[in-house]
């Protein structure tokens, strides 16, 4: 059985950036399109509703294109245990409350016992503060933490 992943909107939104002259942003670009290209097929994916929530907002074409892109990717449900847990990452972690949807990707990821979540985001979900205290509230519901990473940590050896 393969390992399983969950893809954070984040990902859908490096896959179908623009052009940048940025260049950590276009390494990330670049980075984001070898991982889904050479190592996606290694893992099981999945997104859930408020991925799709996610991916709809902004330009309309490049949204469509990340909707497509996860056509067919089995979704995660919002759970009562998914809500409850993303409660707590907000009560007890240093999440902003602009950052509920992220403790919701981190719930989903964590409450279905994913093996990954894949983001770029660094500010609220691939943080290490925010990961610490995300796993002691973990450790005291019972769950384990799903490795949160970017693809540049999941490109394999």
């Amino acid at each position: 059985m393969s390992e399983t992943v969950y893809i954070e909107t984040s990902i859908l939104g490096y896959l179908t950036a623009r052009s940048t002259k940025n260049l950590i942003l276009a390494g990330n670009i670049e980075m984001t399109r070898d991982w889904w290209e050479l190592r996606r097929d290694a893992f099981t994916l999945y997104i859930s509703q408020v991925v799709l929530d996610e991916a709809a907002q902004g330009d309309a074409e490049i949204a469509a294109r990340r909707l497509e892109i996860v056509r067919n990717f089995p979704l995660l449900e919002v759970t009562e245990s998914v809500e409850d847990l993303a409660d707590q990452f907000m009560a007890r972690s240093n999440l902003p409350p602009k950052a509920s949807d992220d403790a919701v990707h981190i719930a989903l990821a964590t409450v279905n016992g994913l093996d990954y979540l894949l983001t770029w985001n660094c500010k609220h979900i691939a943080n290490a503060q925010i990961r610490k205290k995300l796993l002691e509230v973990c450790l005291d519901f019972g769950y384990v933490l799903p490795i949160i990473c970017t693809p540049y940590e999941l490109m394999g050896a």
